[in-house]
Order: C-alpha cells, then sequence, then structure tokens
C-alpha cells in the first residue's frame, strides 16, 4: 500500500486534526491511497471517545492561562496529554488495502513503536489488555485511532523529550494511575526530535511485517 508523507513540524493541534479530515476525505473518495501525518503539537489536552472529564486533574481555565488547549475528540481511549516533546504520527490508512482489523492496527502500531525503541537498545513491551507501549512499569507511547469506512485517523505519540513529562501531572493519562516516561529519561542522554521522525519513516520504508510501502515523494506543509 502506498502511502504520502505530511510532515508539519511543530502544528497546533486543530490544525492537524482539520488536515487529518481533509486527507482522510482524499482517501475516501480516492484521490489518494493513503497518507501519513507526522508533527509535533503545542501543549493540548484531547479527549477520546471513553473519556471522564474528572481524569482532567486541573480547572479548565486555569490549563489556559497555561497555553494548554483542550479538545474532545472522535479517536477511542480516555485523556491524553500531547506536547512540542513528543514524536506524533497520525496514519490516515485505507485497511482495505491492508487488513480490515481493528486490533490487528492497534498491534501493528505498537509493534512500530517497539521496533523504534529497539533501535535505541530498549527493551519495550505491550500490555495485556491495554493499548500503548511501555518501558517495565512506565508508559511511553500513546495509541488512540478512529476509524471510518476502514479508512483510521489520529494514531500515536512517542515521550521523546523529558521536560515535556511534567504536563503529564495535569491529567491521569488514558484515566489510569501510571507513571510515563520520555526517551531521554530512559537513555540518559539529549535525543533530537529530527532523529525520531527520521527512524519512523525509516520503520514504515522497511516494511517490517508490513505490507505498507511509501512514497518515494514527501510533502512538506507548514
Amino acid at each position: 500500500m502506498e502511502f504520502e508523507i505530511f510532515d508539519l513540524g511543530l502544528v497546533d493541534f486543530k490544525k492537524s486534526w482539520n488536515l487529518q479530515k481533509e486527507i482522510f476525505l482524499k482517501v475516501k473518495n480516492g484521490f489518494l491511497k493513503s497518507g501519513l501525518i507526522l508533527c509535533q503539537h503545542y501543549p493540548v489536552i484531547t479527549l477520546g471517545r471513553s473519556s471522564n472529564k474528572k481524569n482532567i486533574l486541573f480547572p479548565e481555565e486555569e490549563l489556559k492561562t497555561r497555553g494548554i488547549q483542550i479538545y474532545e475528540i472522535e479517536r477511542g481511549g480516555d485523556v491524553t496529554y500531547h506536547g512540542p516533546g513528543q514524536m506524533i504520527a497520525y496514519p490516515i490508512f485505507n485497511l482495505n488495502f491492508f487488513k480490515k482489523d481493528i486490533h490487528f492496527f492497534l498491534r501493528y502500531l505498537e509493534e512500530i513503536v517497539i521496533d523504534l525503541l529497539g533501535d535505541f537498545g530498549i527493551n519495550a513491551q505491550r500490555r495485556i489488555g491495554l493499548t500503548g507501549v511501555w518501558v517495565e512499569q512506565k508508559k511511553i507511547a500513546s495509541i488512540g485511532i478512529a476509524i471510518r469506512n476502514w479508512i483510521t485517523f489520529h494514531g500515536l505519540s512517542i515521550n521523546i523529550k523529558k521536560e515535556d513529562l511534567a504536563n503529564f501531572r495535569f491529567i491521569r493519562p488514558c484515566g489510569m494511575d501510571i507513571e510515563m516516561t520520555s526517551l531521554e529519561t530512559v537513555l540518559e542522554r539529549d535525543i533530537e526530535i529530527a532523529d525520531i521522525k527520521q527512524n519512523i519513516r525509516d520503520t514504515l520504508s522497511s516494511n517490517r511485517g508490513t505490507l505498507l510501502q511509501p512514497k518515494q515523494r514527501v510533502s512538506l506543509l507548514t
């Protein structure tokens, strides 16, 4: 399956959300086979379809004064935080050309993260009954998707920069009392977001256990 890559850099969540919808319609109407958005976000809290607002631990007005926006969105899962210290990937994939199995696709996204972290010498794992990726007892990557007409949107976020972890204190991540970690925290050294972005591209391009093949052309949107 071919897919086009849209590299947005650091972008407001709503802009990327709108672009997901635009790409979704192009895929649905046959103008694009599939797409992959890579980006970082300014601080934002999103609530999925299963969210309980009580899992946001600070008043909304206080969060806004701190520059943190809040959006209720159509992905699965509970509450999560996104910030500039994460690498985010939104696959808008037509599963009619992949595999029409939601659980398989979630495991596929987890495997992408596990492979990426393995390239850094980190032994990351899944947890039975939970979606996401963990390093020992701490969560390093969150996954939440939506699917319509067997086309996916929303996706995954990987915590890279350790200084961005502080904002997770404003929520109960995924509605659970868990501790989040980051790639920098585990490796105890600085990591460039650009390196992770390239690694994601390489992982997808290497076709590790998948039927995906990216197009050579990369779209850069600002």
